[in-house]
């Protein structure tokens, strides 16, 4: 029975990693190449395998591309923060400090942000669900910083979390683009002091 356990453990762990590696093989070829370089073939190839353990995993193209989105999206955010003002900075410096390296992943996660509002409009609807959420969590921290008094009480939540989205991303693309030389530490400090001397109460 121990040994069956561990069998199954195994399976479920070599699927994991092929999963994996399949999305890095994604990111990797869309960060250097865009969206339309990815085909099942050209990603099974770069991870190691066939089209079809792509197909297995995702389905097709447009269901890869959906989880390559969520993939290169994610990023780790401090939780323990005692106000909204406070959880809104430190998402907005986790977001942009974690550019330090340039990876792959960002990378491919700005590429199809943009290819999603012109050359490859069968991004915009995967995206427009995401921004929604992307939207909500940080309009609720800024909820939270009214009732809590860190944030100033005349704020709308949805509006500032539109344009703190269009500080991020926008100051995003300049790091993988004309401004490479910049600090991402830098970068992201300027941007928390932008949002903190904005939105704070009897700021």
């Amino acid at each position: 029975m121990e040994q069956l356990r561990a069998a199954r453990r195994t399976q479920a762990e070599r699927r994991e990693d092929a999963r994996k590696r399949v999305l890095q093989a994604a990111t990797s070829l869309v960060a250097a190449h865009g969206s339309r370089a990815v085909s099942l073939a050209a990603v099974g190839e770069a991870a190691g395998y066939s089209r079809g353990i792509v197909h297995h995993h995702f389905g097709g193209k447009a269901q890869l591309l959906e989880e390559l989105i969520k993939y290169t999206q994610t990023f780790d955010v401090p939780a323990d923060s005692a106000t909204g003002l406070s959880r809104l900075t430190d998402f907005v410096g986790a977001y942009l400090g974690g550019l330090h390296e340039r990876s792959p992943r960002s990378e491919a996660f700005l590429k199809l942000w943009t290819e999603s509002a012109g050359a490859e409009p069968s991004l915009a609807a995967l995206f427009a669900e995401r921004d929604a959420q992307f939207r909500e969590v940080l309009a609720q921290y800024i909820v939270d910083g009214i009732e809590d008094g860190s944030i100033r009480p005349d704020a709308d939540p949805q509006t500032a979390a539109v344009a703190i989205i269009g500080l991020l991303r926008g100051s995003a693309l300049m790091a993988f683009s004309t401004a490479r030389d910049v600090s991402a530490a830098d970068l992201a400090a300027i941007a928390v002091e932008g949002v903190e001397r904005s939105l704070a109460a009897g700021g």
